[in-house]
């Protein structure tokens, strides 16, 4: 029926997805609205009054009183209307309610228009659509079927206020003129002004922006602005080019007042069976002087960055990600890819862009993956870093039984280079002389006791291959018996450079090895159950025993895979604790420990677990220095283990408590504790982690480290909220970083102030530089939102 054309445009469409976000800040979420049944179109109207008069004589349809007009899904509610089939005009006035087939409400005084809608006018519009924005206009005229003009229009996505709807929204754009192209999907505000509670805030000659249909359409999107002491002031004025339905591209150029032009851009395409984006960066700085001695110390600097991913099928996907820079400081530099965003890098600032090349499946009980890996380092030790080629992993369980088991396998191939060694101080003399530089001449240099060989030089490749074998039963008691047999075998192929220092940690030169380690076991565990009014509580013994022979080659293999090692409760009944492939557990062993669970019948629940490990017989394998010291000081490199214990108490949704603790077998000091809690409420939420290690000296950990992370938020207002986080350093008693924030947030309006602090890294042994960072961001739902970096 009645079309009068006026709709919005939500600016943040203008891409498919946003290009700029609102931080940790965003708008509230809305309610997805159901999909409205199409209407059949049977060219027929159902009219509806109090009084219906038809004047044969003029071909004059009168409807008077009450009036309720339905056609084509459009209904129109008026005081008055009449219809001449002469003119074909529809002409309605009084309380007029029109509602489309989209949900659209459209209000006015007095319509006149052509029943096939092509022109007309409206007096004292004002519409609803069906997204929540609002316009309103003194009169809006129709012409040619396609354009649409607002006179004094104004446009919100604010809702009214409920106790008085006269008030003036939180946000609104006044124009003299609003402009709608239904042909190219697009509004055209003239002299707007953006007004903030009804009181002007700036001003806009003009501006144009897609209406609600168009998800993708070609043009400017929000400027952006930052600081910084070596690019200065600078503005971003993306550019959006819907190309076409399935690709796009975005040029997004940095004007600076120190360097020039920052040039950018993107392009993305979506296929039937995936997408892939590729970023490009470049700059002809115009002040080298500001990176004197850094890496950023020449006239071009630039960089590509691109991800895609591919299914083949149902189970199987394959993808990439590239990363080229003309060194390796540049994303620092101008804050770009993940150091763009400030809050995202708070206490995690990336040490190196990942590139590879990947294959990965997936089975009903089955997994496949393959890659090959290079890790380009934002610290400048480039050499140092290895270059996987490849690394494959696959793994199987047999989906039926075995000798009435269950049977699995699994196999993981991997290959890499490195051009340097990477050698890491242990000491206090290593770090302040240098002495695992490789440059360093010291005599002392590069030996066991001053450094760790974190990666070795040449090339290393090795085979692992492992099945496994276990079954449980239960005996008429209630004991449960489970005995497993596991065979494992490595292969390996290793070429080592003969570089200064590294003969004191592994033999140079070819080698080639293989490593068989079979291992029986048996675990046996005696759930006992305690009913209660209040609740059940499960008390568990668990033994664990494995018998297999020494690890082999332990003190000379390479340890590429296996460095990362922490005894708790996690893995005290690992049957190998180690990580990785490069390092397997030997020798007989005895895990043993006492579970307890209690579950309450009005919610929430307890687990404490306490256990230690024994060495029985052979080699320990955490007693064995490899060279980077894997399982030294870690509680197993004795024959009695530390006690290991955990907790977790969640009374509810609301809360979480959880401790972990290992502690030295003879004298009871605590060696690690991590304490960790966290409370949700509807008005604010907050966690802390606490932990407490002793020194590590043969790993390089010389003092006591203990710290504590703390974040929180808190709603003190319905629209107001307050975030922040800290880590405060206990043994040098100060907090070494931050980030606190506040914000305004609605369903229309994002108002948010950020102050961080977090680290940055150079190249060799520098200590990391803390780094300060402003961050304002305002959003305008619809409209678009706008960050600014200082």
């Amino acid at each position: 029926m009645l079309a009068i054309a006026v709709v919005i445009a939500p600016a943040c469409d203008l891409i498919g997805s946003a290009k700029v976000s609102a931080q940790s800040f965003t708008h509230n979420p809305r309610q997805p609205r159901p999909t409205r049944p199409k209407v059949a179109n049977h060219n027929q109207m159902l009219v509806q009054a109090v009084e219906v008069d038809y004047d044969y004589n003029n071909q004059r349809v009168s409807a008077v009183g009450n009036v309720q007009m339905f056609y084509n899904g459009t209904s129109v509610e008026a005081d008055k209307v009449i219809y001449d089939q002469k003119t074909k005009r529809l002409h309605a006035e009084g309380n007029i309610r029109l509602t489309d087939a989209e949900g659209k409400v459209t209000y006015a005084n007095i319509m006149d228009l052509s029943d096939d809608y092509r022109d007309g006018f409206v007096d004292s519009l004002r519409v609803d659509t069906a997204d929540a924005t609002r316009m309103a206009a003194t009169r809006a005229d129709r012409s040619a079927g396609n354009y649409t003009v607002l006179e004094n229009g104004v446009y919100t996505a604010c809702a009214p206020c409920k106790d008085n709807p006269k008030k003036p929204p939180l946000w609104q754009v006044k124009g003299a003129r609003i402009i709608h192209d239904q042909t190219d999907k697009m509004l055209y505000f003239e002299n707007a002004q953006l007004e903030f509670f009804g009181v002007p805030m700036a001003y806009l000659p003009y501006f144009s922006t897609p209406d609600p249909t168009e998800k993708r359409k070609t043009g400017f999107l929000m400027p952006a602005y930052s600081n910084n002491s070596t690019y200065g002031y600078a503005v971003e004025t993306p550019f959006y080019w819907a190309i076409a339905p399935d690709y796009d591209a975005t040029f997004n150029p940095r004007f600076t007042t120190r360097q020039g032009v920052l040039f950018q851009g993107e392009f993305r395409q979506r296929l039937i069976n995936g997408s892939y984006q590729i970023r490009a960066y470049g700059i002809d700085q115009l002040d080298q002087s500001a990176f004197t001695g850094q890496p950023g110390d020449r006239q071009f600097r630039g960089g590509i960055d691109t991800k895609g991913q591919f299914a083949l099928n149902d189970k199987w996907v394959w993808g990439w990600d590239g990363v080229l820079l003309s060194d390796y400081y540049f994303f620092s530099d101008y804050r770009l890819a993940q150091y763009k965003d400030p809050l995202g890098s708070f206490l995690s600032l990336p040490t190196e862009a990942i590139s590879q090349l990947y294959l990965t499946g997936v089975g009903n009980r089955s997994f496949f993956d393959a890659r090959t890996i290079y890790y380009l380092s934002y610290s400048g030790s480039q050499d140092k870093v290895p270059v996987i080629h490849p690394v494959i992993d696959y793994s199987n369980v047999i989906n039926h039984p075995i000798l009435g088991g269950e049977v699995s396998y699994k196999t993981n191939f991997t290959s890499l280079s490195r051009t340097t060694a990477a050698f890491d101080p242990i000491t206090t003399l290593a770090n302040t002389n240098g002495l695992c530089l490789n440059a360093s001449a010291d005599p002392l240099a590069r030996i066991p006791s001053q450094c760790l060989l974190r990666g070795m030089p040449g090339t290393y490749t090795r085979l692992t291959a492992e099945a496994q074998w276990r079954r449980s039963y239960t005996d008429p008691i209630g004991q449960i018996w489970t005995p497993f047999a596991i065979m494992r075998a490595n292969a390996v192929s290793a070429s080592i450079s003969n570089q200064p220092g590294v003969s004191n940690f592994l033999p140079v030169g070819d080698t080639q090895a293989v490593r068989l380690m079979p291992a029986v076991g048996l675990e046996y565990r005696y759930p006992f159950i305690n009913v209660q009014p209040w609740g059940t509580t499960t008390v568990e013994p668990i033994a664990q025993v494995i018998i297999r022979p020494n690890e082999t080659f332990a003190d000379w293999q390479p340890n590429e895979d296996a460095q990362s090692f922490v005894f708790d409760t996690s893995n005290l009944f690992s049957v190998d604790k180690f990580s990785g492939h490069d390092r397997v557990e030997g020798g007989g062993r005895a895990n043993v420990g006492v579970q307890a669970t209690t579950q309450f019948d009005h919610g929430g629940s307890v687990n404490v677990l306490f256990g230690q490990s024994y060495q029985l017989l052979g080699m320990n394998s955490f007693a064995v220095q490899d060279s980077i010291n894997t399982g030294l000081d870690s509680g197993l490199d004795k024959p009695r283990s530390d006690y290991v214990a955990s907790g977790s108490y969640s009374p509810n949704r609301t809360y979480m408590f959880s401790v972990r603790s290992r502690m030295d077998e003879q004298t009871w000091n605590v060696q690690r504790f991590e304490a960790e809690g966290r409370a949700n409420f509807d008005r604010w939420s907050i966690s802390m982690i606490y932990g407490n290690n002793a020194p590590q000296p043969k790993l390089g950990y010389l003092t006591r480290r203990e710290g504590i992370l703390t974040t929180g938020s808190l709603k003190v207002a319905s629209n107001w909220l307050i975030t922040g986080s800290a880590r405060w350093d206990l043994e040098a008693n100060k907090i070494n970083q931050y980030m606190v924030g506040a914000g305004y947030v609605d369903d229309c309006f994002v108002l948010a102030a950020n102050y961080v602090i977090s680290y940055s890294y150079s190249a060799g042994t520098t200590p990391p530089v803390l780094n300060k960072t402003y961050l304002l961001t305002i959003g305008l739902r619809t409209i678009g939102v706008n960050s600014i970096g200082l």
